[in-house]
């Protein structure tokens, strides 16, 4: 589900969970993993990376409209586990943004310290809403520290999906490249980074992010609430039609 790529200190981890990188609870969860133990490992920055085209197209929902109840809480958990995991990772973290990336495609990357994204007419958005599920508010939040409070707005309340040069003009995207560079381009700018004084880069990057940290003080009840959102009658229709569709496509 991961392919591990070491570029001298740069650690490259590339989503491979065809056809579209869906994040299935098992893909989370080693996700989260290999984040923490990258540093462990001796690398200096992470680049997360996808193949041309599709970057991640969110939650695996023929999946996730499976899960029981205890089993839907441990996705989410696990979910939040990650998002912290690339918040308060002690090294930077590049997105190096492949293709479209939708809901928790896009999600990811809002926690990582750039947003590098191939040039293109990709779909980019936090399109949730469109599903009849509420954005997290952890991650409203990070969106709103990432693009300001009326972009954040728009963006959550009307569950759009952009293109990747709005995305850019509106701060949701640090940079746009040609495709073929795009991993390349996340690679230089870790290495950028890390060929600073570490010690200085390090503090100051702890201190411009603590904010970032913070987000995941929250009660326990904001798990409890998504879950509860998760199996209301609106969401679980909006979510049982789109699966629905999703398998009609195939046939």
């Amino acid at each position: 589900m991961i392919i591990t790529t070491d570029h001298g200190n740069v650690r490259e981890l590339r989503f491979a969970r065809p056809p579209v990188n869906a994040l299935s609870p098992e893909l989370i969860a080693a996700l989260a993993a290999a984040v923490t133990s990258a540093p462990q490992e001796g690398a200096r920055a992470i680049v997360l990376s996808g193949p041309p085209g599709m970057y991640s197209a969110g939650l695996d929902l023929p999946l996730f409209v499976t899960l029981d109840r205890p089993g839907l809480a441990a996705a989410w958990h696990s979910l939040y586990t990650l998002m912290r995991s690339l918040a308060a990772s002690p090294i930077p973290i590049a997105a190096a943004i492949t293709g479209h990336a939708t809901a928790g495609g896009i999600v990811l990357p809002v926690f990582c310290d750039t947003r590098i994204c191939a040039e293109g007419n990709w779909k980019i958005g936090f399109n949730e809403v469109q599903v009849g599920l509420p954005l997290p508010p952890v991650i409203h939040a990070a969106l709103k520290r990432l693009v300001g409070s009326r972009q954040a707005e728009r963006l959550a309340v009307e569950g759009l999906l952009i293109g990747s040069e709005e995305a850019a003009r509106i701060g949701l995207l640090d940079e746009l490249v040609p495709a073929e560079g795009v991993v390349e381009r996340a690679i230089a700018w870790c290495r950028s980074l890390v060929a600073l004084p570490p010690e200085a880069m390090s503090f100051t990057r702890r201190k411009a992010r603590a904010d970032l940290v913070a987000l995941f003080d929250f009660s326990p009840g904001e798990l409890d609430q998504m879950v509860d959102a998760w199996w209301s009658a609106e969401a679980q229709t909006m979510l049982h039609g789109v699966v629905e569709r999703l398998k009609n496509r195939k046939k």
